[in-house]
């Protein structure tokens, strides 16, 4: 597929220098002049393109590629076409991600509807006790509440709500339908298309006349370098705070219950619910469609499998999974054991009708 006009090609970085900003070693140092205008697959790369490869299944595909440069792992070094340059990194994928980076700024993160004229919309709605900090961008249909504070270099996307008296850092970008209330917000946060942040918790009290409504007063406070997928819904504190942590990475359709506090650089997929007052330490792992149970914690460094359900405390760097989630050694036996049983009664049964 030839690059479209979304995310067209760099204008070029030479081999040699795009090694030294990923961290990687151009083996043939003669290459190094070689022009480098974006990322693609091994299957289908071309003259420009740079790829990776974490594995031999790839041995195929590299047969008729005919990227400019491939980065790989030593062990993996051996495969690769002697007409392909190679960058040799201890961490492929990493090093792949700084080269897209490089070569692709504009597709890390939303990016304005590029219209021409003044950086604040006159079809934007801004209150005017707000405060905006010199070079602030404000797309049209974005309203902005009372007292709201941003900071420079931050895009407010259109359609975007930001609530009165929240605080939004520097070089965030908040995208087009995004709502932005009851929160605290830090410096280079990301927040997709269609994510709610700060609407009130799920909390309610049985009365003589059915439920009875929980006011929920607390804040959303979420630290630098956060950044939240589209249509994520994270809801504020009850009387505590909801914390997301510095560094950490959230997917698109995740629920976020009030109170809850997320630990530095975590990574939640997809589909995720993390239920009231829970607390996840750093650098937690979570599998896409997990439920976490709340009032539980997930200590430091564990890892969560998908589709888990997590019913009780995770201890630290523990790999758990299944329902109720235990530890994924335990899990995996188990269901081996499972298969094997259902396999030896299919053949019981296949014997007994022949």
């Amino acid at each position: 597929m030839d690059h479209n006009h979304f995310f067209p090609p760099h204008e070029g970085v030479t081999l040699a220098s795009l090694a030294e900003q990923i961290g990687a070693e151009l083996l043939d140092k003669t290459q190094g002049e070689r022009i480098i205008r974006s990322v693609s697959p091994v299957a289908r790369a071309k003259e420009g393109d740079i790829c990776y490869i974490l594995s031999r299944r790839n041995k195929d595909e590299l047969v008729s590629c005919n990227a400019s440069a491939i980065v790989c792992d030593k062990a993996l070094s051996g495969l690769v076409p002697s007409h392909i340059p190679i960058l040799l990194c201890k961490a492929p994928n990493t090093a792949f991600a700084l080269a897209g980076a490089i070569l692709h700024p504009q597709a890390l993160r939303p990016a304005s509807l590029g219209f021409d004229g003044p950086e604040i919309s006159p079809q934007a709605s801004i209150h005017p006790s707000a405060k905006l900090e010199a070079g602030v961008r404000v797309e049209a249909s974005a309203v902005i509440g009372a007292d709201a504070e941003i900071g420079s270099g931050t895009l407010i996307g259109a359609g975007a709500f930001i609530g009165a008296g929240v605080k939004i850092g520097r070089d965030c970008t908040i995208a087009g339908g995004a709502s932005v209330q009851v929160a605290l917000i830090g410096n280079n946060v990301i927040i997709h298309n269609g994510a709610r942040i700060g609407q009130d918790g799920f909390g309610y009290a049985p009365g003589p006349r059915g439920m009875i409504k929980i006011v929920q007063v607390g804040r959303v406070i979420i630290q630098d370098h956060v950044e939240i997928g589209a249509n994520t819904t994270i809801d504020r504190g009850t009387m505590d705070d909801t914390v997301i942590g510095e560094g950490t990475k959230i997917d698109n359709l995740v629920q976020i219950g009030h109170n809850v506090r997320i630990g530095r650089h975590c990574g939640i997929v997809s589909q995720v619910g993390i239920a009231g007052s829970t607390r996840i330490g750093d650098g937690v792992m979570i599998g896409g469609a997990a439920g976490v149970n709340g009032h539980i914690t997930i200590h430091d460094g564990a890892q969560i499998a998908a589709m888990s359900g997590v019913l009780s405390d995770v201890p630290p760097g523990e790999r758990y999974g299944g329902v109720p989630a235990r530890p994924l050694k335990d899990y995996l036996r188990e269901v081996a054991e499972t298969l094997s049983r259902y396999d030896a009664r299919a053949k019981e049964k296949g014997a007994r009708n022949d």
